[in-house]
């Protein structure tokens, strides 16, 4: 793998250090509460999710690690900087009656040119900012649970308990968010919504009436636990004519509370914060599904489990996100899979059932079968389905051929898939619009995250080929110049024709430099995990072993050891090497033909010298 993620991480931590620490002090991006946190994550994230990149244990912080980030001091006063920057951040995004602050801010555009956002719309909460503060928030906490374990002074145990409550209350509240921005759509077969489904999943061109009744029959099982499972928050049955046999429906995550989502009753120690009325459509939408499946998946994850994260609330909250997950994962890839012949997921690029079609949407309903795959019984041959879909990706978005003029294929990357936010006008003001331009980072992650899970070693090697391909395309955008250096985004480095006369040097996007962090946990996460042993190779150690031991034998019973201590020092390490290469095979084979090959070398050796003495 050429990535390299370790020095990559270092660089960014030096660069974001640089640039978000002057004299010691926090300097927030101020955009809005999704980009501070995408800041703050860019340390944050490989801080609590790679051993090698800890912070919370000052004595055992690396000393690379402590030369990128010397702008924040020595190893003892790094952690300290980052609870005062993270005390800050909690801070700033509270309102005075203590209800944390969820606005999408200056990342929600106008959708109708010429008129200017409203304030009251800047204030509506979105999906984006519960999710990345999900994610947050679980690591501050695990952060400090460690951390406190190391101080003694009781002005800073002070301040690390303070953060912790802090973080805790944003992160029941983010749940909370999350839980009313679920979103079930119903509709009948023969409208607007239902003929893109049909459209979508009928690629086999059969009946309609066919196709509509094995579609809701591989729905029931999801249909029932909407109906009979789902009872706090939005999404639940009650007004959705879920019980309708003749109905088709989606569900997922809508860009924000949803209107007329019921409050949720909270425990007392959770804190009495306002949960605001909600506006968005009650209608899925795949970025804002994707991005939410991801934070519901941190909730879960070995390392909250084990840390302890969540409280007896939060772990009721969770739960019952957990279980939306589930299902939201199993419609999607049901709907991405269906039928016996070509996958839906297959016929580029994904249609959605409002009637917009792109390949960033393919990209997201992938990443949905991805996670399905992982809890279900799947074979290599699906999964190399998946990873077919991936390359064909990379290819249509000239990731991995080249792009020599302006075309349309590369607005997924600059200026990226826009879509309008509906229920977003009702505040007053026009209809709001979100731009996402994630492509090449989310590409990578997936490549990587289905490299982890192929058993194949010729599958696998080719997806981390196509991970190498992304990263090279990744590496041209990466700033260059200025103190924004080894940050991104620059698009112009990988399409030069989108460059212009007054371009500076670049300014971060901390927006795209904290997926680029993703992108290299996950690489870290795929080196540190052993490889699928080779078939072939552990057939060859072993041939390769049954052969060096039974040379090995017939030295012991020739007498080798008697003639002289020098031989029998050898045949004891040739007989070390062996068991060595016994242990290793079933995990290793390739380290075992090594080391049996070198054995029988040096066996031959003996046999020829003992020859020699023979005559």
């Amino acid at each position: 793998m050429q990535i390299q993620p370790r020095q990559r991480l270092l660089d960014i931590w030096q660069a974001t250090a640089r640039v978000s620490f002057r004299d010691k002090q926090w300097v927030p991006d101020g955009l809005n509460s999704i980009s501070d946190a995408e800041q703050l994550l860019c340390i944050m994230a490989p801080a609590t999710g790679i051993p090698l990149f800890r912070l919370d244990q000052p004595d055992e912080v690396a000393a690379d690690v402590q030369d990128k980030l010397r702008a924040l001091g020595d190893n003892r006063e790094i952690p300290v900087q980052l609870i005062k920057a993270l005390t800050g951040y909690l801070t700033q995004y509270t309102a005075p009656d203590g209800t944390p602050i969820f606005s999408g801010g200056g990342y929600f555009r106008s959708d109708v040119e010429g008129e200017d956002v409203k304030q009251a719309q800047r204030d509506l909460d979105v999906v984006d900012s519960f999710s990345i503060s999900v994610t947050l928030m679980l690591a501050i906490i695990g952060f400090t649970k460690i951390f406190r374990q190391v101080i003694s002074r009781p002005a800073l145990i002070e301040d690390v308990e303070s953060l912790e409550r802090m973080a805790n209350r944003r992160l029941s509240a983010a749940m909370i968010g999350l839980l009313r921005s679920f979103a079930v759509n119903v509709f009948s077969a023969d409208s607007d919504f239902g003929d893109e489904l049909i459209r979508t999943v009928n690629q086999e061109r059969r009946p309609i009436p066919q196709v509509v009744d094995e579609l809701r029959r591989a729905l029931r099982e999801i249909n029932a636990r909407l109906r009979d499972d789902v009872t706090i928050g939005s999404g639940s049955a009650e007004g959705t004519e879920l019980d309708n046999p003749n109905r088709l429906f989606e569900c997922g995550w809508s860009w924000g509370v949803v209107r007329e989502a019921p409050e949720i009753q909270t425990a007392p120690e959770t804190g009495d914060f306002q949960q605001k009325p909600g506006v968005a459509q009650n209608a899925p939408y795949l970025y804002f599904t994707t991005v939410a499946l991801d934070a519901i998946q941190a909730l879960s994850s070995e390392r909250t489990r084990l840390l302890g994260l969540l409280d007896p609330e939060q772990a009721r909250l969770a739960q019952s996100l957990q279980l939306r997950f589930e299902l939201t994962r199993s419609y999607w890839a049901t709907i991405a899979t269906f039928g016996a012949g070509r996958w839906p997921l297959e016929d580029l690029p994904w249609r959605t059932t409002d009637g917009i079609e792109s390949d960033y949407f393919s990209l997201l309903v992938s990443g949905m079968v991805m996670q399905n795959m992982l809890s279900t019984r799947t074979s290599d041959t699906d999964r190399r389905r998946v990873a077919e879909v991936l390359d064909k990706l990379a290819s249509r978005s000239r990731i991995t051929l080249r792009s020599t003029k302006p075309e349309t294929a590369i607005a997924v990357h600059y200026p990226g898939v826009r879509f309008p936010l509906e229920g977003s006008e009702d505040v007053g003001g026009p209809t709001l619009a979100w731009t996402v331009a994630d492509y090449a980072p989310t590409l990578l992650r997936r490549t990587l995250d289905l490299a982890r899970t192929l058993t194949d070693n010729e599958g696998r090697s080719r997806l981390i080929e196509l991970s190498n391909s992304i990263w090279d395309h990744l590496h041209s955008r990466m700033i260059v110049d200025g103190d924004d250096r080894d940050l991104w985004d620059r698009p112009a480095g990988a399409y030069s024709y989108l460059a212009r006369e007054d371009d500076g040097p670049g300014e971060a996007s901390w927006y795209y430099t904290k997926r680029v962090v993703d992108c290299l946990v996950a690489a870290a996460e795929l080196i540190q995990e052993t490889a699928p042993a080779s078939d072939l190779l552990g057939q060859i150690a072993e041939d390769l072993l049954n052969e060096a031991e039974y040379l090995y034998d017939r030295e012991l019973l020739n007498g080798t050891t008697t003639r002289g201590e020098a031989l029998k020092v050898e045949l004891e390490r040739i007989g070390t090497e062996l068991r060595r290469a016994r242990t290793v095979r079933p995990g290793r084979p390739g380290v075992a033909v090594a080391l049996t090959e070198d054995v029988l070398r040096r066996l031959d050796r003996l046999s020829a010298a003992r020859r020699a003495e023979a005559g």
